[in-house]
């Protein structure tokens, strides 16, 4: 179509698997791949009859024709690259089509002009690109792992469980749900905000900044432990998660005894959730730092508790 600069009503190919999925006398079902080329510059393909020469005599004619004229004119050369052939047989194709025809005073490109050209209809600007198809399904996360790249790309939160064509673009069936730009680095993602459930959206607005803000609004001594649980940690996603977790806890119970508990804390040199969820459980918060910084804790006396005399 390149060549000719415009499209045909039909295209009538022969039978071959590359084209034809499932033959059929009335119906037959086209490759997906030539399916969309049709779609695309909008010609309709109807494919030759199995086992019915009549149906392809002047495809299988031109043929002849073109590998009696073009091949001679390079098949003793040699060629290194498919652009250098491409450009030769196109020279030789030229020479075929402004030959004169036998017992005639035009060409082949003469006719053409002059009677095919008008039927053609208006090329599509826009190359149709061959891709490769990928069939994933969408995971609970909201995204797609394209194989080849082993990258995971977004997808509407809507189509989560369900399987989608991937075409360097994603299909779900014949209609286009998200598109993105090629992304090769392994095991990362690509995500588009709007694709994202509620709860999903909300967790990628998550950064250092965010929560060392909001520490720092509760007391200096909270965003000192904040920044020490996000220097303990690894990955980042797992701090966020410890972070949050902590923070919770001043609109639980309120800002003093969260910095009292962080304090504590900090004197075990213990940076994660549970340490505070335990301090602040046991209410060890509301007890003193300083009565006990430094000095061995006292034990109490009970009837039970037997010292160190009691094994002379």
């Amino acid at each position: 179509m390149l060549y000719y600069q415009g499209v045909p009503s039909a295209i009538i190919p022969d039978n071959l698997k590359s084209a034809v999925t499932k033959s059929s006398k009335y119906e037959a079902i086209l490759n997906e791949d030539f399916a969309a080329f049709a779609e695309h510059y909008g010609c309709t393909v109807i494919p030759a009859r199995a086992y019915k020469p009549r149906d392809k005599a002047l495809v299988e004619g031109a043929v002849k024709l073109i590998y009696r004229s073009v091949y001679p004119k390079i098949q003793e050369r040699e060629f290194y690259d498919l652009d250098s052939l491409n450009a030769a047989i196109r020279v030789a194709l030229e020479l075929h089509n402004n030959t004169p025809l036998t017992d005639r005073k035009y060409s082949r490109r003469e006719q053409f002009e002059e009677i095919e050209r008008d039927s053609l209809r208006k090329l599509n600007p826009i190359r149709f690109e061959l891709k490769q198809r990928y069939r994933a399904t969408v995971m609970k996360n909201g995204h797609v792992r394209l194989g080849e790249d082993a990258h995971y790309y977004s997808v509407p939160c809507g189509y989560i469980g369900k399987k989608v064509i991937l075409l360097y673009t994603i299909y779900y069936g014949y209609e286009l749900i998200a598109s993105h730009t090629r992304n090769r680095a392994r095991c990362r993602y690509t995500i588009l905000e709007e694709h994202l459930a509620s709860h999903h959206r909300y967790i990628t607005e998550w950064n250092p900044d965010k929560f060392i803000r909001e520490a720092a609004a509760i007391h200096l001594d909270v965003e000192a432990y904040i920044r020490q649980v996000m220097e303990e940690k690894k990955p980042p996603e797992q701090a966020y998660k410890s972070c949050q977790g902590i923070l919770s806890f001043a609109r639980r119970v309120g800002n003093t005894r969260l910095t009292n508990a962080c304090r504590w804390a900090t004197s075990y040199g213990l940076y994660n959730y549970p340490i505070i969820e335990r301090i602040l459980n046991n209410r060890q918060d509301e007890f003193p730092l300083e009565d006990s910084a430094g000095q061995e804790t006292e034990m109490p006396s009970h009837e039970n508790i037997r010292g160190k005399e009691y094994y002379q």
